[in-house]
C-alpha cells in the first residue's frame, strides 16, 4: 500500500502542511500515525485533490465533503453525480446573479461619475464666466 507524508502532499498540491492538518482536524482525511509522522493513503490523497478541486469552483469544505462521501462505485456513483450536477447548477446560478449585481453596480458607478464630472465642468464654466465679468 502506497503512503504519502504530509510534506509530499503539500508539495504535490501546492498547499501548506497546515492546510492538510486542518483537513485532518475537520475529519476530511484520516492519516495513519507512525510515531509523530502522518502517513496518508492513496484515498486520502484523492480526497485532498477533490477538496482542492471543489475549492477552486467555490464549494465549501462541507459541500466538498458531502459530495466525496457520496462516492459509491457499486452504483456507478449516480447519487454523487446527480448531487454534483445540482451543486454546480446552484453555484452557477449564484455566480450569475453576482455577475448581474456587479454589472448593475458598475453601471451605477459610471452614472455617478458622469454626473460628478458634469457638475465639475459646469462649476468650472460658471467660475470662468464670473471671472470674465469682473
Amino acid at each position: 500500500m502506497e503512503h504519502y507524508t504530509i510534506s509530499d502532499l503539500a508539495k504535490e498540491f501546492g498547499v501548506t502542511t497546515r492546510t492538510i492538518r486542518f483537513y485532518e482536524e475537520k475529519g476530511l482525511v484520516c492519516p495513519q500515525r507512525q510515531g509523530q509522522r502522518r502517513l496518508y493513503t492513496a484515498a486520502d490523497r484523492v480526497r485532498i485533490k477533490l477538496i482542492l478541486r471543489g475549492k477552486r469552483i467555490g464549494l465549501s469544505l462541507d459541500e466538498s465533503a458531502e459530495l466525496i462521501d457520496l462516492y459509491d462505485p457499486a452504483h456507478n456513483n449516480l447519487e454523487q453525480l446527480h448531487s454534483l450536477l445540482q451543486t454546480v447548477a446552484d453555484r452557477r446560478d449564484r455566480l450569475q446573479q453576482q455577475l448581474e449585481d456587479v454589472t448593475a453596480m458598475l453601471s451605477s458607478l459610471d452614472e455617478v461619475e458622469r454626473l460628478c464630472r458634469d457638475a465639475l465642468e459646469a462649476n468650472s464654466e460658471a467660475l470662468a464666466t464670473q471671472r470674465t465679468q469682473q
